[in-house]
């Protein structure tokens, strides 16, 4: 019977590769501490190290080039339905008057 894998939470991975990266313990140590093959907690660190600017990066988005011109387009098409739309209720309200 193939044994089910521990699904570990990333608040818990994130501990352990910061752990690692302190180098306080050995990844031996901390592979017996918190019951996870020393393979996985390189792994952890790994990806903790190249992905901790993504923190420090800039949170605004910038649109890139098509979508700007999709969403430009997507306006503008707005725009005329409504204008069209406007004439006709200026048309019908004269009519009534």
């Amino acid at each position: 019977m193939a044994k089910k894998r521990n699904a570990r939470s990333a608040s818990f991975k994130a501990k352990v590769a910061l752990e690692a990266l302190r180098e306080r313990k050995t990844i031996g140590e901390l592979a017996k501490q918190h019951a996870v093959h020393p393979t996985q907690i390189h792994q952890w660190r790994k990806q903790l190290q190249e992905r901790v600017q993504e923190i420090f990066e800039d949170g605004r988005s910038r649109p890139k080039p098509d979508e700007s011109q999709a969403t430009m387009d997507e306006l503008y098409a707005q725009i005329g339905r409504l204008k069209v739309e406007n004439e006709w209720l200026k048309k019908k309200s004269a009519e009534l008057n």
